[in-house]
Formats: C-alpha cells, structure tokens, sequence
C-alpha cells in the first residue's frame, strides 16, 4: 500500500481550503483517508498553515511520502527540512 500525505479540497468556488491528510494513493483526492494531520488556508493573508508536526513525522518515519505542495508546508513549519 502506497501512502501518501496530501491535500483534500474543501470550501467553494474560489474559496478554497484544504485539509492535510494521510491516505492511500490510489484513493481519489478527495475520498477516503486513513488520518486527518492538518489543515492549510491560502485565502488568509498570510496563509495559515496548522498540521500536528509529531503526527506528520510519525507518518514520515513509517514510509509515507509527501506530495511536492505539502512538502513545501512541511518545510515551512520546520518538519522536514
């Protein structure tokens, strides 16, 4: 099983939101999950960007890879560098 963590879409037209989760890859993106780590807001100013760091690098230690946009929050809240 292939796990990922990424962005799940939600909000409307021209709002969005995103919940950071973890979940299998071939799952569609906004479908099923197996945990919920965080949440991203680009439409504050500046965005805010909350993601439970302990969950995310548990997640990182069992194999999990993050997709290229979640890597770039990862980074910005210093857990991974």
């Amino acid at each position: 099983m292939a796990v990922k963590i990424r962005l799940k879409r939600l909000g409307a037209k021209r709002a969005p939101f995103y919940r950071v989760v973890v979940a299998d890859s071939r799952y569609p993106r906004d479908g099923r999950f197996i945990e919920e780590i965080g949440t991203y807001n680009p439409m504050t100013n500046p965005n805010t960007i909350d993601i439970d760091a302990d969950l995310a690098k548990k997640w990182l230690a069992n194999g999990a890879q993050p997709t290229d946009t979640v890597k770039v929050l990862l980074k910005k809240i210093d857990v991974i560098k």
